[in-house]
């Protein structure tokens, strides 16, 4: 069986909800989500998808998030570093020099008001922000831990963003994407437009892969795969109630990334011909991850939360059925082994396992 894993944008809220939900589909299904022929992350999911994809499975985050250390473990030497997640997108360091007033990509926006049509709402309000003042440093340190340069040894692990002057969506990883080193690609993809500065690689700047898609899912719409598991913490089937400015405009934009997600679901099924599996996040997981995406505060509760509401989605009969030729991932991937770290069998990545 092929399989495809889609890991979509949510800022710090949205990577705790994937990681404890990962860590429920691993351990309820037997299956290492890291060994996914296909992983297509963006943004807080480029974060998450590149630390699967260089091997730190989703046990060893969620321990690590708790507050855990793990004496002994490199990311040099196999193991995953013992600094690989806690930092995953809830440092904020500013950039030593401020930047320039004005919209941060005047060639983006120009190209949005000649042509609003051909580009996503989010690419027409980018372009007009100005310029992101948060380093992108600790995104990169946190993925420089387990793969210090390059690209994680294996193939099929694409990272989502865009060009800050055109808009275009840029896969990196997949051929015809310009090289990058991993830890530039996920900085890239999490550099959230008017928040964090943009990435330059190979001369270019790069932003947000979010500000295209927030799941970018119909990237494997003419993939050769059996089965596509996407897990989207900006969309929700479930809805709360407007308490707030906040709360309305979260629900807005849950809305269109629920719509969006349907689209590119649709374009998926019939491309490929592959079943397409959609995860998001259900009220309770809502309540807790809360109206600001990059608020951290409620970070290890968010992913307790759903951990325990992704068993039960796991559980509906028409999802259980999808799952159920999973291929069994390798034991040390989907619980803590025994003993002490040092003991622990070398956690490197899995190329296509699933075949």
């Amino acid at each position: 069986m092929k399989v495809g894993l889609v890991l979509g944008a949510g800022g710090v809220t949205g990577g705790a909800w994937l990681t404890g939900a990962l860590d429920a589909l691993a351990t309820d299904t037997g299956w290492d989500p890291g060994s996914a022929d296909r992983v297509v992350g963006t943004s807080a999911g480029a974060m998450i998808g590149g630390l699967l994809a260089a091997g730190v499975p989703p046990w060893f985050m969620v321990a690590h998030s708790a507050g855990e250390r793990f004496r002994g473990l490199d990311g040099a030497d196999g193991r995953p570093s013992a600094g690989a997640s806690r930092s995953a997108g809830a440092v904020f360091r500013p950039e030593r020099r401020f930047p320039p007033l004005g919209p941060g990509s005047l060639r983006l926006a120009y190209r949005t008001l000649r042509d609003p049509r051909a580009h996503t709402p989010a690419a027409v309000v980018s372009g007009w922000l100005p310029r992101g003042w948060i380093s992108p440093e600790p995104l990169r340190e946190t993925i420089r831990r387990v793969v210090s340069r390059g690209w994680v040894e294996r193939d099929g692990v694409w990272i989502v963003a865009c060009d800050y002057e055109t808009g275009r969506r840029v896969p990196f990883g997949r051929e015809g994407s310009p090289e990058a080193d991993l830890a530039d690609a996920v900085a890239a993809s999490c550099a959230i437009p008017g928040f964090y500065a943009p990435v330059r690689i190979a001369g270019r700047d790069y932003v947000d892969g979010g500000m295209y898609s927030p799941s970018n899912l119909d990237l494997l719409r003419e993939e050769p795969l059996d089965l596509v598991v996407c897990l989207n913490p900006t969309s929700s089937l479930d809805d709360l109630p407007v308490r707030s400015v906040g709360h309305r405009v979260a629900a807005a934009l849950r809305g269109a990334s629920g719509r969006r997600l349907g689209r590119e679901a649709r374009r998926v099924r019939e491309g490929s011909g592959a079943r397409v599996v959609l995860l998001q996040p259900t009220r309770e997981d809502l309540e807790v991850m809360g109206p600001n995406p990059m608020n951290g505060r409620r970070r290890h509760e968010a992913i307790e939360t759903a951990r325990r509401t992704m068993r039960a989605q796991l559980r509906r009969p028409e999802v259980a059925e999808a799952l159920a030729d999973l291929p069994p991932g390798d034991p040390h991937k989907l619980t803590r082994p025994d003993g002490p770290p040092s003991g622990w069998p070398r956690l490197r990545p899995v190329a296509g396992s699933s075949s």
